[in-house]
């Protein structure tokens, strides 16, 4: 089974495409969004987040918001700012920021692989989002924005890349507001399109990075839709996705804030942490950005601090409980702060490692979060061997920089 497929996609035309194209859609609220597109009718945001074109106010999964989407997605097509490819394509993806390239390869995803386990999930997804972007999808009868997924290093992919890019201009070349560079070109040639479909059939996995979401909500779409037209190789079988080697992605940290201390002051609070097993606290002159794994800053208070955690030997083995957010979450937040559950309990809040320290330091000096942890960025051959054993990470354990772009490649089911 070949994971990554070609396909038509529509995207849109060059002048228009760094207007068009828009962060995702679960990476900015309603009020950044709106603000985004002001002056801008062709972005992509009044598609994905279409609650922008409204009244304020107006619940996001309300029916008027699929339907504005549709209707701007379709005005979009009509209007010719969306075109659609010929032919089944590939695509190369590169994005580049300060200074940093990450290229990989646009396609459609396989959903039979998803649900037979060779497109591997880590973590788990919430029903409103998975709901959300199912109904979009379902009322678009498209794609809109791509799964990030990453594999392990593949010769044949990276020969393929390295061959084109030389000799073949890109199609888009444009630096978006936040700085990240996109290029992206298309490959349009038999040879090299028949040597990416044999490559990613003999890739043993692809890795779900980012876009946990859309991956399960294309899986539904395809279910359902998959009763009227069985056909395997039906659009409505595969989902948009860009996938990266191991060698090209960077994950970085993902930062904790906690509104209160559970009750205790200051003084209680660090005494508890004290008491810990296995764990150490010191005082630090600067802030802590953690420079190895267990290790993690703590900032409370007007000051920073340093944990090391010595694991258990026997615990080293295990991808799920060697991860330094199931250690900060098992050996602090639960037991000292009383987060049983990071993922619904609203006292906690994650803070992507783009914002920086400053951020974690901002949110607690605010007087709006009580203490901050830094956290060393968990490794991508952390993720996958967490996704080979089956298991799942804990919540928020990854952020990964820079995102992909919603609307520069869309695929019609």
């Amino acid at each position: 089974m070949t994971l990554l497929h070609p396909f038509c996609a529509w995207r849109p035309r060059s002048d228009l495409v760094q207007r068009v194209a828009a962060p995702p859609y679960d990476v900015l609220n309603s009020e950044e969004a709106r603000a985004m597109a002001s002056g801008l009718p062709e972005s992509f945001l009044r598609v994905s987040k279409a609650e922008i074109g409204l009244e304020p106010g107006i619940p996001v999964h309300d029916e008027r918001v699929y339907a504005l989407a549709r209707e701007c997605f379709t005005a979009f097509c009509r209007d010719g700012i969306l075109h659609q490819d010929a032919h089944p394509w590939y695509y190369i993806y590169r994005l580049t920021m300060q200074g940093r390239e990450q290229t990989g390869i646009a396609g459609v995803a396989s959903v039979a692989a998803y649900l037979e386990g060779r497109i591997k999930k880590h973590e788990f997804t919430r029903p409103d989002k998975e709901n959300d972007r199912t109904r979009l999808a379902d009322t678009l009868n498209a794609h809109a924005g791509p799964v990030f997924l990453t594999h392990r290093h593949d010769v044949a992919i990276k020969g393929v890349i390295e061959s084109w890019i030389p000799h073949h201009p890109p199609v888009y070349d444009f630096v978006a507001g936040d700085q990240v560079r996109h290029t992206l070109w298309v490959v349009d040639q038999s040879a090299a399109i028949s040597a990416l479909q044999e490559a990613f059939k003999r890739l043993p996995a692809l890795y779900i990075a980012d876009g946990h979401h859309r991956a399960a909500a294309a899986s539904r779409v395809h279910l359902a839709r998959r009763q009227h037209d069985p056909n395997p190789n039906a659009p409505h079988a595969r989902f948009l996705a860009v996938a990266f080697s191991d060698t090209q992605v960077r994950i970085m940290d993902y930062n904790r804030v906690v509104r209160d201390l559970n009750g205790l002051d200051e003084q209680a609070f660090l005494d508890r942490i004290a008491a810990l097993p296995r764990l150490t606290l010191a005082p630090a002159v600067q802030p802590v950005r953690p420079a190895a794994r267990h290790e993690f800053g703590m900032y409370l208070k007007g000051r920073w601090f340093r944990l090391k955690v010595a694991l258990e030997p026997h615990l080293e083995s295990d991808p799920v409980q060697r991860l330094d957010v199931t250690i900060l979450q098992e050996r602090l937040l639960h037991p000292v702060l009383g987060i049983a559950d990071p993922r619904q309990d609203q006292r906690i809040d994650f803070v992507g490692g783009m914002r920086g320290l400053e951020a974690l330091v901002q949110r607690v000096d605010s007087g709006e979060m009580a203490v901050a942890f830094s956290m060393y960025p968990t490794a991508l051959e952390e993720l996958m061997a967490v996704a080979d054993s089956g298991q799942v990470m804990p919540p928020k354990s990854t952020w990964f920089e820079p995102k992909l772009r919603d609307g520069l490649l869309v695929q019609m089911l």
